[in-house]
């Protein structure tokens, strides 16, 4: 279970255009006037965990788990190989928008691919494979829900700290680092788990 939230914080917490909205709003100084933009957020990420861990709870069988693990470790690889790859461009993040609301994040986060990249190898692979349904799955959902509404959040609060001083992309170059090493990890860990031991016993 502890890959679960790995995986998330992996996903959730990395630049992306929700959370670089989070930024900007700390950097022009509404980090606290857009805490509705970070909850709308939240109930995006809660709708698409209880929808695709509904689905994915009928669609992943026992017999199916260990070849949609493959592609879902192949899948998470791909992604930190992405995200180590990736560069901010933080010109782009200071322009001064309007303060976001809770409409904003709620319809950003539904239509954002990172938020259907979060939850689906969450709800379909590992909710099912280590038995999270019904009510635990409500309780998961809500966690990782507020987890999500920590992450546009934790972006604001540090571009408020830090202001105008944030200019070297170096320091989001490191954190993208280092969240594609933890992404890295969660896939080796579930490649482990869920396709090699199934495989060889």
């Amino acid at each position: 279970m502890l890959a679960i939230v790995a995986y998330a914080l992996g996903v959730m917490y990395t630049p992306g255009p929700v959370n670089l909205l989070g930024l900007n709003a700390g950097l022009q100084g509404q980090a606290r006037a857009s805490l509705g933009f970070y909850l709308g957020v939240g109930l995006a990420m809660l709708i698409l965990f209880l929808l695709f861990g509904w689905a994915g709870a009928a669609w992943v069988q026992d017999d199916m788990l260990a070849m949609v693990g493959a592609l879902g470790c192949g899948y998470i690889l791909y992604l930190a190989i992405k995200i180590a790859r990736s560069s901010i461009d933080l010109g782009a993040v200071r322009q001064a928008p309007r303060t976001m609301r809770f409409r904003d994040g709620l319809v950003m986060q539904l239509c954002n691919p990172k938020g259907v990249v979060a939850t689906l190898p969450i709800a379909t692979l590992q909710f099912p494979a280590v038995g999270i349904h019904g009510v635990s799955l409500v309780l998961w959902s809500l966690g990782l829900a507020v987890l999500a509404v920590g992450a546009p959040g934790s972006y604001a609060l540090v571009g408020s700290l830090v202001g105008r001083r944030v200019a070297d992309p170096r320091v989001f170059r490191g954190f993208n680092l280092a969240m594609a090493i933890l992404l890295a990890g969660v896939a080796l860990s579930i490649g482990y788990e869920h396709v090699y031991r199934p495989w060889v016993s």
